[in-house]
C-alpha cells in the first residue's frame, strides 16, 4: 500500500477511531498471559541462578522486568479505558456538564469551570492518555531490550577476543579493558542524549562527535524497530509528560513492593550460616513448594531417626571451577563446558562407544569426585566425617553430589552439620584466589528408633 495515497490516510483515520477495541483485546489477553507466565519464569530464574548460568539468568531477568512493566502499564490502560467508556456512556445519558443546574456559589462556579471545563475535553484527554500509555508500554520494553542487546554484543565480542590465543594474555587484558572503558563512555553519551531528549543532536559540533556513537548503538540495540515510535513521542508534549510521570511511579512501586516490616531486631537478621537458624530449604521433607530449592546442601529432615545421615550437596558451576583449579589434568578438550545441542551429545556418545574416550572420561570422573572429596569437608559438631560423594539428583531433579555418613555413635539431641569448602575471595575479581570457609550450617536432632 502506498502510504502517501489518500485512501491509505483514510484507512489510518478509520483505524485510529476503532483502535480502542484492539487495545482492549490485546491488553486483556496480554495481562492474562503475563500473570500466568510470571511464576514459572521466576522459578526458572531461581534455578538458573543456583546453577550459575549467568547469561540465561540475565536474559530471564530482563524478561521478568519487561513482564512487570507491561503488566502494570496494561492494567492501568484497561482501568483508564474503562473510565473512558464509562464517560462516553454517561455523556450519552447526561450530555455535557451543566454548571448552572449545580447552582454553586460564584467562587466555586468560576473555579470548577476553569479546572473541570468541558466534559468532552475530559473524554478527549482520557482517550489521549490511553493511546499514549498503550504505545509507551511496548516502547519501554524495546528500550530495555536494546540495553540488553548492547551489553550482550560487548560480551560476545569479548568472548571472540578470548579465542585469539596467539595474543599474549597481558596484551589481551589491556585491549579488553580499553574496549570496556570506551564502551562505557559511549554508553554514557547515549544516556545523556536520551534523558536530555536529543541534547547532543541539537548543536552542530556535538552532533558531529555524537553521530558515530549514535550510529553504532542504533545498530546493536536494533533501534530501527522502534525509532519512529520514539521520535513521535519526543515531538508530543503529552507523550513526554506520560513517560516522565511513569519513571517515578516505577521507582515508588519498586520501593513499596520491596518494603517489609522487621518485627525483631534479633530474629530477623540471623546469619543463615550459624547453628541458630533452621532454614526449611536445608531439609528435603520441608521443601514442598515449587519455589523451595536447595541452595548449597540438604539433609532428609530436621529429626534423624536412623543411624546414618544422607547429605546432598547441590552442583554449581563454581564447584567445577575449583575442581579444575585443583586438578588441571581435568581441563581437557573433550570435557569443555558451554552451550551445545542434543545432536552433538548423541555424536559424542556414539564416538565414546567405539573409542577409548569413554574410558578416559570414566577415569576423569573418578578423579573428579575424589577432588570434590578433598575440597569439601563435612563436620558434625566440629568432628570431621569422611565423605564419599557420588553424582546424584534430588527429588526436584537438581544435579549434585550425595554421600551417607555413619552417625550411630552420636548422642541423642541437637547436632550441627557444617560443610567447609573453597569460595572466591572477591566476587568482582575473576583472578582472586579462593578461600576456605563454612558454606552451610544445618542443625538437626538425632533420636534413633
Amino acid at each position: 500500500m502506498d502510504y502517501t495515497s489518500p485512501d491509505f490516510k483514510k484507512w489510518l483515520d478509520k483505524l485510529q477511531q476503532e483502535s480502542w477495541q484492539l487495545e482492549l483485546i490485546i491488553s486483556g489477553f496480554a495481562i492474562y498471559g503475563l500473570l500466568m507466565a510470571y511464576e514459572p519464569l521466576q522459578i526458572k530464574l531461581y534455578k538458573l541462578t543456583l546453577t550459575d548460568q549467568e547469561l540465561q539468568s540475565n536474559v530471564l531477568q530482563l524478561v521478568l522486568i519487561c513482564c512487570n512493566i507491561l503488566t502494570f502499564n496494561l492494567i492501568l490502560h484497561v482501568l483508564l479505558r474503562g473510565l473512558w467508556i464509562g464517560a462516553i456512556g454517561l455523556r450519552y445519558v447526561s450530555g455535557d456538564i451543566d454548571f448552572e443546574k449545580l447552582n454553586y456559589s460564584e467562587k466555586f462556579d468560576s473555579y470548577l469551570k476553569r479546572k473541570v471545563g468541558s466534559f468532552d475535553r475530559y473524554i478527549a484527554r482520557l482517550e489521549n492518555y490511553c493511546s499514549i500509555l498503550f504505545a509507551v508500554s511496548f516502547l519501554l520494553v524495546f528500550y530495555l531490550t536494546g540495553i540488553f542487546t548492547a551489553f550482550f554484543t560487548l560480551y560476545v565480542f569479548m568472548e571472540i577476543l578470548n579465542l585469539l590465543t596467539f595474543i599474549p594474555k597481558d596484551i589481551l587484558e589491556v585491549i579488553q579493558g580499553s574496549i570496556d572503558i570506551l564502551f562505557l563512555i559511549a554508553a554514557l553519551f547515549v544516556v545523556i542524549d536520551f534523558f536530555g531528549q536529543g541534547l547532543l543532536k541539537k548543536r552542530k559540533w556535538t552532533s558531529k562527535l555524537y553521530f558515530p556513537i549514535y550510529w553504532l548503538f542504533s545498530k546493536i540495540t536494533f533501534s530501527f524497530l522502534y525509532r519512529p515510535l520514539a521520535y513521535n513521542f519526543l515531538d508530543n508534549k503529552l507523550g513526554k509528560r506520560v513517560v516522565t510521570l511513569l519513571i517515578p511511579i516505577y521507582i515508588i512501586l519498586t520501593l513499596i513492593t520491596t518494603s517489609y516490616y522487621k518485627n525483631s531486631g534479633y530474629l530477623s537478621n540471623l546469619n543463615k550460616a550459624t547453628p541458630y537458624y533452621a532454614d526449611t530449604k536445608n531439609y528435603e521433607n520441608e521443601a514442598l513448594k515449587d519455589t523451595d530449592f536447595i541452595n548449597i546442601a540438604s539433609i532428609p529432615s530436621k529429626v534423624i531417626d536412623k543411624n546414618y545421615l544422607k547429605v546432598f550437596m547441590a552442583y554449581g558451576k563454581h564447584i567445577e571451577d575449583f575442581v579444575i583449579e585443583k586438578n588441571e589434568s581435568l581441563k581437557s578438550d573433550d570435557n569443555k563446558r558451554g552451550y551445545t545441542t542434543s545432536f552433538l551429545d548423541g555424536v559424542s556418545v556414539a564416538i565414546a562407544e567405539k573409542e577409548v574416550i569413554g574410558e578416559r572420561k570414566q577415569s576423569n570422573l573418578d578423579l573428579y569426585l575424589k577432588t570434590v572429596d578433598q575440597l569439601y569437608s563435612i563436620k558434625i559438631d566440629s568432628l570431621p566425617y569422611a565423605s564419599d560423594f557420588v553424582v546424584s539428583r534430588n527429588a526436584k531433579k537438581r544435579l549434585g553430589f550425595e554421600t551417607y555418613l555413619n552417625i550411630k555413635n552420636l548422642s541423642d539431641g541437637k547436632h550441627v552439620l557444617t560443610i567447609t569448602g573453597p569460595a572466591k575471595a572477591n566476587k568482582w575479581n575473576r583472578d582472586s584466589e579462593s578461600i576456605t570457609k563454612i558454606l552451610v550450617t544445618i542443625t538437626f536432632w538425632y533420636y534413633p528408633d
